[in-house]
């Protein structure tokens, strides 16, 4: 888990690579969860946080322009 300044200094296509990385983590987790495979759970409030921080950032950057 990276801190929100540790964020803001990642490039666009960097974060973009983030966000598609988090977002098949949180599906693999779902997919776990429906066919009954131990997961940590703990990790969908970690990963859906870190999901919300790449977006407000990446939002941020196209505001800008």
């Amino acid at each position: 888990m990276m801190k929100i300044n540790d964020i803001r200094d990642l490039s666009k296509s960097d974060i973009t690579v983030k966000i598609e990385k988090v977002k098949k983590e949180l599906f693999e987790l779902k997919f776990k969860q429906a066919i009954r495979q131990p997961i940590k759970t703990h990790l969908f409030k970690v990963n859906k946080r870190f999901l919300a921080q790449l977006l407000t950032v990446e939002h941020n950057y196209k505001k800008i322009k």
